[in-house]
């Protein structure tokens, strides 16, 4: 089954893979060997609380936890090596196509790329942060300025290209939008 063939069927490529392979269906292997960041359901090894998030950052997968000794697998883009963010954080905010302004450590790195987006761009199909965002905080509730976000630029999973946040497909960051809520515990390896 091919992408098209799925997209005809109605359901969310993020959910489709993890779905067969609980079946015991082999379409989500394959799917996971012609594309080594799409979603899958696959076994973690035990002591990670269920529902939380795991990045391991120099792999370029984000595990979703969905029950003792498995997960759900995303591909993602991470931080450039000197911005690569790592710790442990709290979804503390969903925001459904969010509003984007770059922070001004970004517009002072690259003025030419990010100052004429200094007061911010709408959210939307052109908005870097993509369709949806997770907004990282702190245990005490302060903003970390890192996000898990779509991306207008699918080609940068499974490199180190951003400015610290992590990306995903948009398809991915949807379906994972609905699976966790607000207070969702976040580790970045």
């Amino acid at each position: 089954m091919n992408r098209r063939q799925i997209l005809m069927l109605g359901l969310p490529l993020a959910v489709l893979p993890g779905a067969l392979l609980a079946q015991g269906k082999p379409v989500a292997q394959a799917m996971a060997q012609a594309d080594p960041y799409a979603p899958v359901e696959v076994p973690i090894r035990e002591g990670f609380e269920v529902g939380s998030i795991v990045v391991v950052s120099q792999d370029y997968f984000l595990y979703h936890v969905i029950a003792p000794g498995r997960a759900i697998r995303y591909g993602v883009a991470v931080g450039t090596d000197e911005l690569k963010w790592r710790g442990r954080a709290l979804v503390g905010r969903k925001v459904e196509w969010p509003r984007w302004t770059p922070t001004p450590d970004m517009i002072k790195r690259k003025p030419e790329q990010y100052g004429k987006y200094k007061d911010g761009m709408a959210g939307g199909p052109q908005n870097p942060l993509g369709a949806r965002a997770l907004y990282l905080h702190t245990e005490s509730g302060n903003d970390t300025a890192i996000r898990i976000h779509g991306t207008t630029e699918p080609n940068s999973i499974g490199r180190s290209v951003s400015n610290g946040c992590i990306r995903m497909r948009n398809e991915a960051v949807m379906d994972l939008f609905e699976r966790v809520p607000i207070g969702t515990p976040v580790y970045v390896y």
